[in-house]
């Protein structure tokens, strides 16, 4: 096969969480994703143009999943509350460097489930297992300047600031700054 490259496909997990899990989306998360992405805070801090207008939620949690996980660049994953078994927020890895063994994760909360601590409890436990389970080296959070839940969803989750990224994100369609938050395996100690 020359001149052909193998795609590493993102692992499928599961993880646990004494409050959450953390798993792949099924068609059946379509509803709550919706909602989720429809919110207006969290609409505040997408990294999508204003005229691109809603995310489908069966298209995120089958085909555009599908698309992520083919391409080898990262998977999205459902957080359910465990309580009640209910869908409360969106996790999606995306930029993974396979050879530098990296990936990105970023979330979206359900505003029921902002401000208890859920967001950076099961970021933490994703980034773990992606470390300890799946051989990655470095996790990173990236987080625009004024996103203060954002931000404290990465201190509480344990990673560690790293400095400001120059123009290198965007979120509603105008560019903006962006801190680099990481979490690399000698975290774990």
């Amino acid at each position: 096969m020359i001149g052909q490259v193998a795609v590493r496909r993102f692992p499928g997990l599961t993880v646990s969480t004494p409050r959450t899990e953390v798993r792949r989306h099924t068609p059946l998360d379509a509803e709550p994703v919706s909602a989720i992405f429809a919110d207006r805070l969290t609409q505040r801090w997408l990294p999508i143009a204003d005229e691109a207008g809603q995310i489908d939620g069966l298209s995120w949690c089958t085909d555009l999943a599908r698309q992520r996980r083919d391409s080898g660049d990262g998977d999205h994953f459902a957080v359910v509350r465990r309580e009640d078994v209910r869908v409360i927020g969106c996790l999606w890895t995306k930029r993974t460097d396979w050879a530098a063994r990296l990936t990105e994760i970023s979330y979206a909360m359900a505003p029921e489930a902002r401000g208890f601590g859920l967001a950076a409890e099961a970021v933490l436990a994703l980034a773990i297992a992606l470390i300890m389970e799946h051989g990655f080296q470095r996790v990173e959070l990236r987080v625009a300047p004024g996103n203060v839940a954002s931000r404290r969803v990465a201190e509480k989750a344990g990673f560690s600031y790293e400095g400001l990224l120059r123009n290198a994100g965007y979120v509603r369609g105008n560019r903006v700054d962006l801190e680099l938050w990481s979490f690399v395996t000698a975290d774990l100690r």
